[in-house]
């Protein structure tokens, strides 16, 4: 009896034994086969990207991530599902891929096309300058940021002509604000977004109405001497500008425009162009 009962217990103990190793093997083979598992699902959403059908791409290469994440087609995979959807104009999607991306992958060689594609998918978001802000200002800080940190690789150079556009855009949000408030009569709320005008966005093409208005509001309720000032920084550096001619017309009622024959202006800009090479 005793032998039996013995002989039993030897039976279970290798039975588990066995047990166990199959169990590890198997493993041991799914881990081995995750990355070749990885790149089938991979090429099976390049075959749906290419088709054109980038939410399904999306949801496969977002498969194959997960399917492996420390590979290096891991990445990859995130950066083929942003920018499928960005290209079709599915950018929340695309953002939280990017964002996702810029997460896990962090010193990832082609993190610069990550904030590339993820300024742009703000950027593209943007209708017109009456619209939240939102978007303009997401846009403006990661193309600053990549100006700054990657100042030399191709998307510099664009991110720094579209800046160029976004400051465009914040200046005229800001005359569109002044204007409302102008026609509301609210002179003190328009007079201050006609400043910021002046000051945040000196470059843009709105800073010489902006001058003028300044003139325009401070003059109606009775500050001269601040329209003057303005008058005077309009005049100073735009006095051939159409703004400063209708200032100039604010302190001088029976002003009337004299016509220049052509040819005449000693003080062109083709003639300054000539003077150079005097």
């Amino acid at each position: 009896m005793f032998f039996r009962f013995n002989f039993f217990l030897i039976i279970i103990f290798l039975f588990s034994i066995s047990c166990s190793k199959k169990d590890e093997q198997v493993t041991i083979l799914n881990e081995n086969n995750l990355e070749l598992q990885m790149i089938e699902v991979y090429n099976q959403a390049m075959d749906e990207f290419e088709k054109g059908d980038v939410i399904y791409a999306g949801k496969k290469f977002n498969e194959a991530e997960l399917l492996y994440p420390q590979s290096i087609w891991a990445p990859r995979a995130v950066l083929m599902a942003a920018y499928g959807y960005f290209s079709q104009g599915y950018y929340n999607d695309a953002i939280s891929n990017l964002e996702r991306f810029l997460v896990r992958y962090k010193k990832h060689p082609q993190t610069d096309y990550a904030y590339y594609l993820l300024a742009l998918s703000h950027y593209d978001q943007i209708i017109d300058e009456r619209k939240d802000m939102y978007e303009i200002l997401q846009a403006k800080k990661y193309f600053e940021l990549i100006i700054k940190n990657y100042s030399d690789t191709e998307y510099a150079q664009d991110s720094k002509y579209k800046l160029e556009l976004i400051v465009e855009i914040m200046a005229s949000k800001e005359m569109y604000l002044a204007r409302y408030y102008v026609q509301r009569e609210k002179w003190i709320p328009a007079i201050n977004r006609f400043k910021n005008v002046v000051n945040d966005y000196e470059t843009t093409i709105y800073v010489e109405e902006a001058l003028h208005r300044l003139v325009e509001l401070h003059y109606n309720i009775g500050l001269t001497s601040e329209a003057q000032n303005y008058a005077s920084i309009l005049g100073y550096n735009y006095q051939s500008s159409q703004w400063y001619e209708e200032s100039y017309k604010i302190f001088n009622k029976d002003y009337k425009k004299k016509r220049k024959k052509p040819g005449n202006d000693k003080n062109g800009p083709l003639t300054k162009f000539k003077n150079l090479f005097k």
